[in-house]
Formats: structure tokens, sequence, C-alpha cells
């Protein structure tokens, strides 16, 4: 039926009458015109209007026993019946790979789930709380690491050496257990900063200035690390601690410029001492080498001459056992031996003392060295001769 069929009131009723209030009739309200004169020709529409004139005659019928009847028992019970569906297909839930679920009961832990499809009892009897246990978490402790954000409740510190320091650090933490995460602690995440804060507080306190300016912060680190763990293991926190990391560690600034003296003055030492270092280092290794070498030069002379009395010793050995069977060849030999070895290099004049009446007289260079200008010819009355490289026995020189 469309809109604009006046015989059908519709489900909004019937249109007021003239007679109301001494008011004239007033233009329709209905969907479609502005007044109630005649309208042009409209298209085939929905008919809305008997769709939900149905719509509220089955309602009528459900909950209506009868024409004076109240609500049906059926209709109760099918809402009832729907209502409880909805209420228990309420539990089921979704656990996400890096979460696990931790179902309680009445507010007391009853189990933990894995992560995938799961259900538990609607609520108020069972209740699900998601952890992620994968997702590592960071909390800063004495500010951002910038002199804006700093915290100086948290990062100044006192040093065994009675030194301040201002220490920005950080800390790395996931969950390991959470049932203890969720139920130790009141909030876990205050806990983790209050432990992170007094371990430091307590390791600084025991490590000197220097220590952690220069080489100590990564023994700082590990040290607040495993105290942070221990303290939290001890509470049941279910925390587990993955890294502590000192962002930025400076002297006060009301001392700053002491301390950058302080550290120029050590890096001075420093370099002078690696400068002595070496040098030492130098001249040991020098002093070392030449030890050796004259130790191994000793050695090998001890080793020659060893080896050269033992071999004269054994030649000596040889000619007495040759001069023992034959002593007058041995010593001829042995004679002859000699005088090849000490006149082999040096030049000689051999003179027959046989029908010499007068001196010789020998020219001053005829004993120049054999590579000089060759020496003057002898006097004729002088019976010289030059002597082959084999001396004779009974000449004179």
């Amino acid at each position: 039926m469309p809109w604009n069929d006046n015989a059908n009131p519709g489900p909004w009723g019937s249109p007021p009458s003239g007679d109301d209030g001494g008011r004239k009739d007033t233009p329709s309200r209905r969907p479609g015109g502005s007044g109630g004169g005649p309208r042009g020709p409209r298209g085939p529409g929905p008919d809305l209007t008997a769709g939900v004139e149905q719509l509220r005659q089955r309602l009528r019928g459900l909950f209506s026993g009868g024409p004076g009847g109240g609500v049906r028992p059926g209709a109760i019970a099918a809402i009832a019946g729907a209502v409880f569906a909805l209420w228990t297909l309420s539990g089921l839930y979704v656990v996400q790979p890096n979460e696990e679920a931790v179902v309680t009961t009445f507010g007391a832990y009853s189990r933990s789930e894995a992560p995938g499809l799961r259900y538990h009892l609607p609520e108020p009897i069972e209740h699900v709380e998601k952890v992620p246990i994968t997702t590592l978490n960071r909390l800063d402790i004495g500010g951002g690491g910038t002199a804006d954000s700093d915290v100086p409740q948290e990062s100044l510190m006192l040093t065994s050496d009675e030194n301040i320091v201002d220490l920005n650090f950080s800390v790395t933490w996931r969950v390991a257990d959470a049932p203890r995460y969720l139920f130790a602690t009141r909030s876990p995440e205050d806990a983790v900063k209050s432990v992170a804060e007094s371990a430091m507080r307590e390791v600084v306190g025991k490590t000197p200035l220097d220590l952690i300016l220069t080489t100590g912060r990564g023994q700082v680190q590990q040290q607040t690390a495993d105290l942070m763990q221990k303290t939290l293991d001890q509470w049941g926190a279910g925390v587990s601690i993955v890294e502590v990391q000192i962002r930025g560690v400076n002297p006060p600034q009301e001392a700053a410029a002491a301390f950058r003296d302080v550290q120029s003055a050590e890096q001075d030492r420093a370099s002078a001492v690696n400068e002595a270092n070496a040098y030492r280092n130098r001249v040991v290794n020098e002093a070392k080498g030449d030890a050796a070498k004259i130790v191994q030069s000793a050695q090998g002379y001890r080793e020659q001459s060893v080896r050269t009395a033992t071999g004269d010793a054994a030649r000596f050995n040889s000619i007495y056992s040759e001069y023992r069977r034959a002593p007058e060849a041995t010593r001829e030999r042995l004679y002859l031996e000699t005088m090849e070895k000490v006149l082999a290099r040096s030049n000689k004049v051999v003179v027959s003392g046989k029908g010499l009446t007068a001196p010789v007289i020998l020219p001053p260079d005829i004993f120049r060295p054999r590579t000089a200008a060759p020496a003057a010819a002898a006097p004729p009355a002088a019976d010289t001769q030059a002597a082959p490289v084999t001396p004779q026995r009974g000449a004179s020189q």
C-alpha cells in the first residue's frame, strides 16, 4: 500500500480532525508531501506500512495469550533462552601468539591458557586477563637523557669515594610468569622501577667515581641487573630482567669544570705511563735480543773450540801412532809440512853456502809482496837463486 493512500491511517494513526482546539486543518506531516492537496503520480515502491503492520500483529500475537490474556509463557522462555545463549557465547575469546591468558574463578586464580581460541565460563563466574609475555618493556630512570628531562631525585647518586654522580639508565624487562605478574604486586611496573633505582644506588655506592666514568660501566650494569633479578625473585613478581643499560653518567653541573680538569690530567698521566711502558718494552726487548745473541755466539765459539780441540787431539793421536811406527820418516814429514805452511805465502831467497867467500848483498825490494813490481836482479858476484815453494834443508835465510 503506498504512503499517500489516505484511506489507511498507517502506523501513525488517523490524521487530526478539523475540530482540534479551534485550529484549522493542518497540512499532512506524512512523508512525501507538504500538504493535503492533490499530488502528482508516483512510481511503484515498497509497501513499508504493510510490513510494519504485520510485524506488530505477530508480536501482539506472540505476547498475547488471547483477546483478554497476558503474555504467553513460550515467549518468555524464548527470550530467556536467547539471552542465556548470548551469555554463554560471551565466554569465547582468542589468545594471541604473544600472550598468555590467566583465568580466575570468582577472583581466585584458576588456570593459564596458551594462544588460540579458548572458552571460559561467562562473567561473573570466570574472568580472563591477557598478559603479553614476549613483549619487551623499557623503563627509563633518571630522565630521558637530556638536561631538560633529567629527574635529579632519581639520577643523583653517591659513589663509594663520597662523590656525587648524575646517572641515567634504562631497564629492559619482560613477563616471565603471568599469574605471579598479575597477583604478586599491585603495580608491577612501579615495582620494577623501585627495585631498579634501589639496586643501582646500592651498586654505585660500592663503586668509585673514576671506575664509573671510565671503564666500569659494564660491571655496574651487570651487577645491577643481577641484584634486580634476585630481589624480584624474592618478591615473586614474575618479571625477568633482560638488560640494564647506562645511557649517561656525568658529574653534577656545579662540579663539571673541575671534573673535566681531573679527567684531562688522568689522560695525560695515562699517556705518559703508556709512553714509559713502550720505551721500557723496547729497551728490554733489545737487551734480551743482545743477550741472546751473545749467548748464542758464546755457545757457537764453545762448540767450535771443543770440536777443534777434539780434532787436534785426534790428529795428534794419529800422528803419534805413525811416529811410533816410523820416527825418522814422521819427523821429516812433519818438518816439511810445517815449512810449507810457514813459507807458503812469503817471498823466499835461498842462498847456497857452498863456495861463498864474501857476504851476500840482496836488493832492498827483494822481500816486497808478490803483487809489487818485480825485484831488481841480484849482483853477479852473489850466488843467489829464487827458491821454489818447498825449502831445502841446510839452507840459511
